[in-house]
Protein backbone atom coordinates (compact mmCIF):
# COMPACT_ATOMS: atom_id res chain seq x y z
CA UNK A 1 0.00 0.00 0.00
CA UNK A 2 1.48 3.39 -1.00
CA UNK A 3 2.11 5.59 2.01
CA UNK A 4 -0.44 8.66 1.15
CA UNK A 5 -3.16 6.17 0.52
CA UNK A 6 -2.01 3.97 4.70
CA UNK A 7 -2.12 7.38 5.95
CA UNK A 8 -5.29 8.78 4.07
CA UNK A 9 -7.38 5.53 5.40
CA UNK A 10 -5.62 5.43 8.71
CA UNK A 11 -6.77 9.46 9.12
CA UNK A 12 -10.06 8.24 8.11
CA UNK A 13 -10.34 5.13 10.80
CA UNK A 14 -8.56 7.25 13.78
CA UNK A 15 -11.06 9.79 13.21
CA UNK A 16 -14.04 7.57 13.35
CA UNK A 17 -12.29 5.81 16.40
CA UNK A 18 -12.34 9.47 18.03
CA UNK A 19 -15.96 9.95 17.06
CA UNK A 20 -17.22 6.80 18.45
CA UNK A 21 -15.21 6.36 21.35
CA UNK A 22 -16.30 10.35 22.81
CA UNK A 23 -20.12 9.56 22.02
CA UNK A 24 -19.97 7.08 24.09
CA UNK A 25 -17.50 7.82 26.57
CA UNK A 26 -15.59 4.78 26.92
CA UNK A 27 -12.37 6.60 24.54
CA UNK A 28 -11.83 5.47 20.97
CA UNK A 29 -8.40 3.53 21.71
CA UNK A 30 -9.87 0.11 22.45
CA UNK A 31 -11.71 0.98 18.19
CA UNK A 32 -8.34 2.43 17.30
CA UNK A 33 -5.68 -0.59 18.42
CA UNK A 34 -7.97 -3.43 16.92
CA UNK A 35 -8.51 -1.05 13.65
CA UNK A 36 -4.79 -0.78 12.95
CA UNK A 37 -3.49 -4.27 13.72
CA UNK A 38 -6.90 -5.95 12.18
CA UNK A 39 -7.77 -3.35 9.51
CA UNK A 40 -4.32 -2.46 8.39
CA UNK A 41 -1.99 -4.79 9.13
CA UNK A 42 0.03 -2.60 11.61
CA UNK A 43 2.43 -4.31 14.39
CA UNK A 44 0.36 -4.36 17.80
CA UNK A 45 2.94 -2.72 19.61
CA UNK A 46 3.30 0.19 17.07
CA UNK A 47 -0.61 0.80 17.29
CA UNK A 48 -0.16 0.79 21.20
CA UNK A 49 2.40 3.26 20.71
CA UNK A 50 0.23 5.49 18.50
CA UNK A 51 -3.16 4.95 20.81
CA UNK A 52 -0.86 6.17 23.63
CA UNK A 53 0.12 9.06 22.12
CA UNK A 54 -3.57 9.81 21.31
CA UNK A 55 -4.99 9.44 24.81
CA UNK A 56 -2.35 11.77 26.05
CA UNK A 57 -3.72 14.44 23.41
CA UNK A 58 -7.22 13.99 23.60
CA UNK A 59 -7.18 13.81 27.83
CA UNK A 60 -5.18 17.14 27.91
CA UNK A 61 -7.77 19.04 25.83
CA UNK A 62 -10.85 17.35 27.68
CA UNK A 63 -9.29 17.64 31.26
CA UNK A 64 -8.77 20.74 31.20
CA UNK A 65 -12.42 21.92 30.85
CA UNK A 66 -13.70 19.01 33.48
CA UNK A 67 -11.22 20.77 35.80
CA UNK A 68 -12.61 24.33 35.17
CA UNK A 69 -15.95 23.21 35.50
CA UNK A 70 -15.35 21.80 38.87
CA UNK A 71 -16.32 17.87 38.36
CA UNK A 72 -12.91 16.91 38.74
CA UNK A 73 -11.17 15.88 41.99
CA UNK A 74 -7.71 16.24 41.26
CA UNK A 75 -6.96 15.27 44.96
CA UNK A 76 -7.94 11.72 44.32
CA UNK A 77 -6.75 11.92 40.98
CA UNK A 78 -3.21 12.75 42.18
CA UNK A 79 -3.30 9.92 44.77
CA UNK A 80 -4.25 7.36 43.00
CA UNK A 81 -1.96 8.13 40.04
CA UNK A 82 0.38 6.83 42.39
CA UNK A 83 -0.59 3.72 41.73
CA UNK A 84 -1.32 3.84 38.18
CA UNK A 85 1.77 5.24 37.25
CA UNK A 86 3.60 2.33 39.06
CA UNK A 87 1.44 -0.06 36.74
CA UNK A 88 2.50 1.42 34.35
CA UNK A 89 5.70 1.28 34.20
CA UNK A 90 5.32 -2.35 35.52
CA UNK A 91 3.36 -2.80 32.38
CA UNK A 92 5.84 -1.47 29.99
CA UNK A 93 8.30 -3.86 31.53
CA UNK A 94 6.09 -6.87 30.88
CA UNK A 95 5.28 -6.06 27.61
CA UNK A 96 8.46 -6.73 26.60
CA UNK A 97 8.44 -10.40 27.72
CA UNK A 98 4.98 -10.92 26.13
CA UNK A 99 4.41 -12.11 22.56
CA UNK A 100 1.66 -10.48 20.09
CA UNK A 101 -0.72 -13.22 20.07
CA UNK A 102 -1.03 -13.05 24.06
CA UNK A 103 -1.72 -9.18 23.98
CA UNK A 104 -4.26 -9.60 21.41
CA UNK A 105 -5.98 -12.20 23.31
CA UNK A 106 -5.56 -9.93 26.36
CA UNK A 107 -7.31 -6.66 24.33
CA UNK A 108 -10.00 -9.15 23.63
CA UNK A 109 -10.53 -10.02 26.92
CA UNK A 110 -10.72 -6.18 28.15
CA UNK A 111 -13.18 -5.25 25.16
CA UNK A 112 -15.22 -7.97 26.60
CA UNK A 113 -15.51 -6.66 30.07
CA UNK A 114 -15.64 -3.07 28.31
CA UNK A 115 -18.74 -4.16 26.58
CA UNK A 116 -20.59 -5.44 29.35
CA UNK A 117 -19.58 -2.46 31.29
CA UNK A 118 -21.10 -0.23 28.95
CA UNK A 119 -24.60 -2.03 29.58
CA UNK A 120 -24.77 -1.53 33.04
CA UNK A 121 -27.11 1.10 34.98
CA UNK A 122 -24.72 3.83 36.32
CA UNK A 123 -25.72 4.55 39.95
CA UNK A 124 -24.92 7.93 41.18
CA UNK A 125 -23.36 7.81 45.33
CA UNK A 126 -23.71 11.18 46.84
CA UNK A 127 -22.87 11.45 50.60
CA UNK A 128 -20.37 11.59 52.98
CA UNK A 129 -17.43 9.55 54.49
CA UNK A 130 -17.61 8.24 57.87
CA UNK A 131 -14.75 10.16 60.37
CA UNK A 132 -11.79 8.20 60.83
CA UNK A 133 -11.84 6.37 57.55
CA UNK A 134 -8.56 6.96 55.30
CA UNK A 135 -10.75 8.94 52.65
CA UNK A 136 -11.59 11.40 56.05
CA UNK A 137 -8.29 11.61 56.79
CA UNK A 138 -6.63 11.77 53.61
CA UNK A 139 -10.02 14.67 52.77
CA UNK A 140 -10.41 13.18 49.68
CA UNK A 141 -14.16 14.41 49.71
CA UNK A 142 -14.94 17.33 47.72
CA UNK A 143 -18.46 18.66 45.67
CA UNK A 144 -19.36 18.89 42.45
CA UNK A 145 -22.27 21.31 40.59
CA UNK A 146 -25.50 19.18 40.32
CA UNK A 147 -28.04 21.22 38.82
CA UNK A 148 -27.59 24.72 40.07
CA UNK A 149 -25.85 23.98 43.25
CA UNK A 150 -23.28 22.11 45.13
CA UNK A 151 -23.16 18.59 45.67
CA UNK A 152 -20.81 17.19 48.81
CA UNK A 153 -19.77 13.37 48.46
CA UNK A 154 -17.22 11.01 50.54
CA UNK A 155 -14.86 8.92 49.27
CA UNK A 156 -14.91 5.56 50.47
CA UNK A 157 -12.63 2.07 50.02
CA UNK A 158 -9.63 3.56 49.31
CA UNK A 159 -7.45 0.83 49.29
CA UNK A 160 -9.96 -1.40 46.86
CA UNK A 161 -9.74 1.70 44.41
CA UNK A 162 -5.68 2.41 45.11
CA UNK A 163 -5.49 -1.88 43.75
CA UNK A 164 -7.60 -1.45 41.15
CA UNK A 165 -5.93 1.93 39.70
CA UNK A 166 -2.62 -0.19 40.06
CA UNK A 167 -4.14 -2.79 37.89
CA UNK A 168 -5.60 0.03 35.23
CA UNK A 169 -2.04 1.00 34.87
CA UNK A 170 -0.82 -2.43 33.72
CA UNK A 171 -3.36 -2.79 31.41
CA UNK A 172 -3.02 0.89 29.80
CA UNK A 173 0.77 0.02 28.91
CA UNK A 174 0.25 -3.44 27.42
CA UNK A 175 -2.67 -2.57 25.35
CA UNK A 176 -2.36 1.37 24.36
CA UNK A 177 -6.02 2.34 25.79
CA UNK A 178 -6.77 4.61 28.72
CA UNK A 179 -8.16 2.39 30.72
CA UNK A 180 -10.93 4.32 31.88
CA UNK A 181 -12.90 1.38 32.56
CA UNK A 182 -11.21 0.12 35.00
CA UNK A 183 -10.70 3.51 36.40
CA UNK A 184 -14.50 4.30 36.61
CA UNK A 185 -14.95 0.61 38.20
CA UNK A 186 -12.74 1.83 40.82
CA UNK A 187 -14.22 4.89 41.49
CA UNK A 188 -17.38 4.92 40.72
CA UNK A 189 -18.21 1.17 42.11
CA UNK A 190 -15.52 0.88 44.60
CA UNK A 191 -15.01 4.06 46.35
CA UNK A 192 -18.73 5.35 45.38
CA UNK A 193 -17.68 8.84 43.94
CA UNK A 194 -20.72 10.24 41.59
CA UNK A 195 -20.60 9.02 38.50
CA UNK A 196 -19.49 12.68 36.74
CA UNK A 197 -17.00 12.55 39.23
CA UNK A 198 -15.55 9.54 38.44
CA UNK A 199 -15.58 9.72 35.02
CA UNK A 200 -13.81 12.97 34.66
CA UNK A 201 -11.23 12.32 37.08
CA UNK A 202 -10.55 9.35 35.07
CA UNK A 203 -10.13 11.65 32.39
CA UNK A 204 -7.59 13.73 34.28
CA UNK A 205 -5.77 10.48 35.08
CA UNK A 206 -5.25 8.74 31.67
CA UNK A 207 -3.05 11.22 30.06
CA UNK A 208 -0.46 10.87 32.87
CA UNK A 209 -0.62 7.15 32.69
CA UNK A 210 -0.82 7.08 29.27
CA UNK A 211 2.25 9.84 29.35
CA UNK A 212 4.44 7.34 31.79
CA UNK A 213 4.16 4.09 28.84
CA UNK A 214 4.36 6.16 26.25
CA UNK A 215 8.13 7.34 27.23
CA UNK A 216 8.89 3.58 27.21
CA UNK A 217 7.88 2.42 23.96
CA UNK A 218 9.07 5.98 22.44
CA UNK A 219 12.35 4.07 23.79
CA UNK A 220 11.85 1.07 22.50
CA UNK A 221 11.04 2.36 18.63
CA UNK A 222 7.36 1.60 19.09
CA UNK A 223 6.07 4.90 18.07
CA UNK A 224 6.51 5.57 14.40
CA UNK A 225 5.84 9.64 13.44
CA UNK A 226 4.71 8.44 10.28
CA UNK A 227 1.53 6.32 11.90
CA UNK A 228 1.15 8.56 15.13
CA UNK A 229 0.76 11.91 13.05
CA UNK A 230 -2.71 10.97 11.33
CA UNK A 231 -4.09 8.56 14.09
CA UNK A 232 -3.35 11.85 16.16
CA UNK A 233 -5.04 14.11 14.29
CA UNK A 234 -7.68 11.91 13.45
CA UNK A 235 -8.78 11.00 17.26
CA UNK A 236 -8.87 14.38 18.24
CA UNK A 237 -11.08 15.51 15.00
CA UNK A 238 -13.17 12.57 15.87
CA UNK A 239 -12.97 13.45 19.46
CA UNK A 240 -13.96 17.21 18.52
CA UNK A 241 -17.30 16.02 16.43
CA UNK A 242 -18.79 13.82 18.75
CA UNK A 243 -18.30 15.81 21.84
CA UNK A 244 -21.00 17.96 19.41
CA UNK A 245 -22.93 15.67 18.45
CA UNK A 246 -23.70 14.02 21.54
CA UNK A 247 -25.68 16.50 22.58
CA UNK A 248 -28.02 16.21 19.86
CA UNK A 249 -28.32 12.44 19.88
CA UNK A 250 -29.58 9.84 22.03
CA UNK A 251 -27.02 7.72 23.99
CA UNK A 252 -28.53 4.74 24.43
CA UNK A 253 -28.71 3.32 20.90
CA UNK A 254 -24.89 4.33 20.53
CA UNK A 255 -23.70 2.30 23.49
CA UNK A 256 -25.96 -0.49 22.39
CA UNK A 257 -23.96 -0.02 18.73
CA UNK A 258 -20.81 0.68 20.31
CA UNK A 259 -21.40 -2.47 22.87
CA UNK A 260 -21.90 -4.53 19.32
CA UNK A 261 -18.62 -3.50 17.70
CA UNK A 262 -16.39 -4.63 20.66
CA UNK A 263 -18.06 -7.40 20.84
CA UNK A 264 -17.40 -8.29 17.49
CA UNK A 265 -13.83 -6.99 17.59
CA UNK A 266 -12.77 -8.77 20.81
CA UNK A 267 -14.31 -11.87 19.00
CA UNK A 268 -11.76 -11.43 16.20
CA UNK A 269 -8.86 -10.15 18.37
CA UNK A 270 -9.68 -13.07 20.25
CA UNK A 271 -9.55 -15.69 17.25
CA UNK A 272 -6.53 -13.83 15.79
CA UNK A 273 -4.61 -14.34 18.81
CA UNK A 274 -5.33 -18.32 19.70
CA UNK A 275 -4.38 -18.66 16.07
CA UNK A 276 -1.53 -17.19 16.73
CA UNK A 277 -2.17 -15.11 13.44
CA UNK A 278 -0.78 -11.65 14.64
Amino acid sequence: MHVLTFTLLTLVGALLAGLVGAMTGLGGGVILVPLLTLGFGVDIRYAIGASLVCVIATSSGAAAAFVREGYTNIRVGMFLEIATTVGALLGTVVAVYISSSTLAVIFGVVLLFSAAHSLRQRVEHVGTTEPGTLGARLRLGSTFPHEGTMVHYGVEHVPTGFGLMFVAGILSALLGIGSGVVKVLAMDRAMHLPYKVSTTTSNFMIGVTAAASAGVYLHRGYIDPVLVMPVVLGVLAGATIGAHVLARVHTKPLRMLFTAIMVALALEMLYQGLTRQL
